[in-house]
């Protein structure tokens, strides 16, 4: 009964029936994992969503008729409890930029390792949302890059020393999110931001926040308010 309760209900959606069997046959492997629903376009995952009640919607993007993410649009504005996490073989900024605008939880390639997926899943499940590091790199350069260098402003570019995500981190933490906002917009978790920024302030021999704010300031990373 307990099994029964903790199992996570899963919808599969793609054109290719194929794809379909063979990531049913790799998920049914994990115990907490149901397959309640195999179908080949986002007009039955509309239709039979609510009568299959899934936890979570595996979806393919690029479908004939409707897409992944206007099916995804179309199931958060029904019902944002279930969780989608679309799967694609072309990882594409504006697809993965309309798929978050969609609202997706989660954004996959289709070539992804199984225990990443199954780790997505899980993920999303539990309230998360999961990209991978290329994708969200993909989807905020252009965000960060605009924030590092700001028309007219002369800002410098962030130390080498630091990865692309250390400087994303800090770029957010100095213009004052929290921790919790970093890992919401980053989609990583909590625990991950404050790893980063305890090497950030290391690398840049920093003793706490307020120093990495001003930091930030004194090299024209963020401008002064």
């Amino acid at each position: 009964m307990n099994k029964e309760t903790s199992e996570i209900k899963l919808l599969l959606v793609d054109d290719h029936r194929l794809l379909r069997d063979g990531l049913a046959a790799i998920l049914k492997e994990s115990e907490d994992i149901e397959i309640v629903g195999s179908v080949s376009s986002g007009e039955e995952a509309i239709r039979l969503f609510p009568s299959l009640n899934p936890d979570v919607i595996l979806m393919d993007i690029m479908m004939g008729g409707m897409t992944g993410i206007e099916a995804t649009r179309w199931i958060k504005e029904q019902n944002n409890d279930v969780k989608v996490i679309l799967i694609s073989a072309e990882v594409k900024k504006e697809l993965v930029t309309a798929g978050i605008e969609a609202g997706t939880d989660g954004y996959l390639p289709k070539d992804v390792e199984k225990e990443i997926l199954i780790e997505a899943i899980r993920a999303v499940h539990n309230g998360g949302r999961y990209f991978n590091e290329a994708i969200t790199n993909l989807v905020f350069e252009d965000l960060y890059q605009k924030k590092k260098m700001p028309p007219g402003n002369g800002n410098s570019p962030l130390p080498n020393t630091l990865t692309k995500r250390e400087q994303q981190v800090m770029t957010l933490i100095a213009a004052g999110k929290s921790n919790t906002e970093v890992a919401n917009e980053l989609f990583i978790s909590t625990k991950t931001v404050n790893t980063h920024k305890g090497h950030i302030l290391e690398k840049l021999g920093l003793k706490n926040t307020a120093e990495l704010v001003k930091y930030a300031i004194r090299n024209n990373i963020i401008p002064m308010s």
